[in-house]
């Protein structure tokens, strides 16, 4: 008896073996940590965060409200948080989109030398924290006139700037960060693009006469369209949901709320004030307001017409 059930209990692992090495069921286990991870990380807190934007959220006490907190989130604060996001999106966008694509050119050339340790270099500051990195910009970027910037200003014969307590200079210090941090890798995405680029298509542009703008506008540019969609759009996406960048610089609120963004807003709002409900509705706006932006960067680009095809 016993030796049967060791036979039938060797049977049973060894098709169960099988069913795990079949080519339906491979492919699930492969993704199956992907899955998982965004299930519970990412599927089941946007989930929670929905039904928390229709609730009141007191220490001990949850109540359903319904609209109640969508109608409060159109207000002045939440148009000025919108305001700057804006702003910030669209010259953080515009910045990490054009200039990466002109340093990638430039260092594809045959003329640089050195090109692995630039790439090397280049991504380095993506390592860094923003943090750590913000606070080495309040110190160079400070009020008094010893710091590094109204040094230069003075100098050149200006007058020294308050840069975290003016709109625009506020704005200037988020953006520098930003593209600071991100630049470099915007440029290696480009440089990975450009080495798929064929040398005929140059060499049959020569032939014809072509100039330099016409090589860049006929021939590089259209091998690096997929590249710059995918960069738009997680700019775009990582533009709208940036905090550290203004929490750095103030991370006791901004005079005036000049750097207050819309996730500034939720955690001013969700954490601080301890309104969780509200600020949920807020994330749930912007949530929103990324999906819709993206989606018609998306078409004008094209993107969906290449799945189409």
């Amino acid at each position: 008896m016993e030796a049967n059930r060791a036979i039938g209990t060797k049977k049973e692992s060894s098709s169960f073996m099988k069913f795990l090495n079949s080519k339906k069921v491979v492919p699930y286990i492969f993704v199956s940590p992907f899955i998982l991870s965004f299930v519970i990380l990412t599927l089941y807190p946007a989930i929670r965060g929905v039904i928390m934007s229709f609730q009141s959220i007191l220490p001990g006490q949850v109540n359903f409200v319904g609209l109640q907190n969508y109608e409060r989130v159109f207000n002045p604060v939440f148009y000025k948080a919108l305001s700057n996001t804006t702003i910030y999106v669209v010259l953080t966008v515009t910045i990490l989109t054009i200039l990466p694509i002109i340093l990638a050119i430039m260092l594809d050339s045959k003329f640089v030398r050195l090109k692995t340790l630039f790439r090397a270099s280049l991504f380095m500051p993506a390592l860094a924290s923003t943090i750590v990195a913000g606070m080495i910009f309040r110190l160079m970027f400070g009020e008094t006139d010893t710091a590094a910037a109204n040094q230069i200003l003075n100098w050149l014969g200006m007058e020294s700037v308050d840069w975290r307590f003016n709109a625009w200079s506020g704005m200037f210090l988020m953006v520098m960060l930003c593209v600071w941090r991100w630049l470099g890798v915007n440029i290696l995405y480009f440089l990975a693009a450009l080495q798929n680029v064929p040398a005929e298509l140059y060499e049959a542009a020569d032939i014809d006469g072509a100039s330099i703008l016409q090589k860049f506008w006929y021939v590089t540019l259209p091998f690096l369209k997929p590249v710059t969609i995918f960069v738009v759009t997680i700019s775009i996406i990582n533009g709208f949901r940036m905090f550290e960048e203004s929490f750095v610089f103030w991370e006791a609120g901004s005079p005036n709320n000049i750097g207050l963004t819309v996730v500034g807003y939720i955690y001013q709002q969700g954490i601080q004030q301890n309104d969780m409900g509200f600020g949920a509705a807020i994330g749930v706006i912007l949530m929103i307001i990324i999906f819709i932006i993206s989606f018609i960067q998306l078409i004008l680009t094209g993107a969906f017409k290449r799945g189409d095809q």
